[in-house]
């Protein structure tokens, strides 16, 4: 038995043993993690593990692989524009909802590109494998774009299950398990990668992380098609083609303070975003050594981060959409306060601990909310091409700053008054959000997905608690 075959039966074992688990361990559970072990939340974490391996393959394990293939530091940066094709994933994201695949269609919408674009990533993952960058960098280079592309396309698929596949009550823990499969599926795939090939080399190890796929399509064909999709027409050919293109955006518009609603997606971030392109340089600056950094940033980071998204989702479900994302957004701002004082009081190591802790707590709380939020304004018959626009809308400002920019204002006007800075360009999404719960916008606002009956389910999942 090949090893890649072992890891595909692991991985189909550790699906079957999920689902018994969210069956029948809710009984003996303690009451605030039983949301997180039901069906729809343990399959948006197996979701979440296929969705973030492909990430890893072109990331740091491909700038890995090309570095102990000797390629100069120019052409292996240049490779991370790869990831570049995941902003890119609206373009393309209405044909997942749009257009019926032949046979395969049979199993339903969301199934079926669930498979196809499984095999798509797993095809694109081992054309990666088979490639020699020392003798073709250019050949190499395209492959990597084409896993970025099959995984962009298996990303808008998998929100658009996901979102379906929750109950509105569930899209907070929903987002949570989502996000703790997304990490754990990058963070383990490219290990494996690391692992496998310094013993039997690269094409063996990119190979069998290609199994990582197989989660979300198994979990697509073991919880069938979503209960919640709706169809976009009865409609065929053109007329459905055309209306899965404008669709989204004709409906998201017509809703009721739809420009704020947009207005809060680009803004909300900005401070967080500025806050972090520059962290890296704030430690070297204040002296850290990378053992350090390693230990306070990627440790302790890494852990409470996992905590903040537990904590994200206990929020979610207690306090309702509206003030856990208000609370959020204060927690995300405060953040960076804390940063400013960070520079202020100089190199301490319990001082950087606990910086990293309310940053990464407050990050994970953000993550879940935050997206359920986001997965909440779409429609359910636009739901993956929806999605897709509002999470690149959500990034776009992020990616429009630089580290270069951001440097340049710390040139300017020094780490302490750069991090207050973030800290006060926070505050218009905070106020924003604010105003449109005052205003009634972030309830009008609210797509079918975040609805059940024709009621907002937060406010139904408050009266249930």
């Amino acid at each position: 038995m090949s090893r890649s075959q072992l890891a595909a039966i692991i991985i189909v074992g550790l699906i079957a043993l999920g689902y018994l688990f969210a069956k029948y361990a809710g009984r003996w559970m303690p009451k605030q993690a039983r949301p997180y072990f039901e069906r729809e939340p343990m399959a948006a974490f197996f979701l979440g593990v296929s969705s973030g391996f492909p990430y890893a393959m072109i990331g740091a394990t491909l700038t890995s692989r090309l570095a102990q293939d000797g390629i100069d530091k120019a052409s292996v940066t240049a490779f991370t524009l790869a990831i570049l094709v995941y902003n890119m994933k609206p373009l393309w994201a209405w044909i997942v909802d749009g257009v019926r695949i032949p046979v395969l269609g049979r199993l339903g919408q969301r199934v079926s590109w669930l498979i196809v674009a499984g095999l798509l990533v797993i095809a694109a993952v081992a054309n990666l494998a088979f490639q020699d960058p020392s003798a073709n960098i250019f050949q190499t280079a395209l492959a990597a774009m084409l896993v970025a592309f099959a995984g962009a396309t298996y990303d808008i698929v998998i929100d658009g299950y996901r979102i379906e596949t929750l109950k509105p009550e569930q899209l907070g823990v929903g987002s949570g398990m989502t996000q703790y499969g997304w990490r754990i599926g990058s963070v383990t795939a490219g290990a494996l990668a690391l692992y496998l090939s310094a013993r039997y080399g690269w094409e063996l190890a990119y190979l069998a992380c290609a199994v990582f796929a197989l989660p979300a399509m198994l979990t697509g064909l073991v919880m069938g098609e979503p209960e919640r999709h709706r169809a976009l027409s009865a409609r065929k050919g053109g007329s459905e083609i055309w209306l899965s293109i404008a669709g989204p955006f004709k409906e998201f518009f017509q809703r009721h303070g739809a420009w704020l609603v947009l207005l809060f997606i680009l803004l909300h971030k900005i401070g967080d975003t500025l806050g972090q392109l520059v962290l890296r340089l704030l430690l070297n600056d204040m002296g850290y050594s990378n053992d350090e950094i390693a230990l306070y940033d990627v440790g302790v980071g890494f852990w409470a981060y996992l905590i903040g998204i537990f904590i994200g989702g206990i929020l979610y479900t207690w306090m309702g959409m509206k003030r856990s994302v208000l609370l959020s957004l204060v927690l995300m701002g405060v953040s960076n306060a804390t940063f400013a004082f960070l520079a202020m009081a100089g190199h301490t190591n319990l001082g950087l601990a606990g910086c990293m802790m309310f940053e990464n707590i407050a990050s994970g709380i953000g993550g879940v909310v935050v997206i359920a939020y986001f997965s909440a304004l779409t429609d359910l018959r636009f739901t993956a091409a929806q999605y897709a626009l509002i999470s690149a809308a959500s990034s776009v400002v992020g990616r429009l700053l630089t580290g270069t920019t951001a440097g340049a204002m710390v040139e300017a006007v020094g780490f302490v008054n750069f991090y207050w800075f973030t800290t006060i360009i926070a505050l218009p999404g905070i106020v924003l959000f604010w105003w449109m719960i005052r205003a009634g916008l972030v309830d009008s606002s609210i797509g079918t997905a975040g609805k059940e009956d024709g009621s907002d389910a937060r406010e139904k999942a408050e009266a249930f608690n």
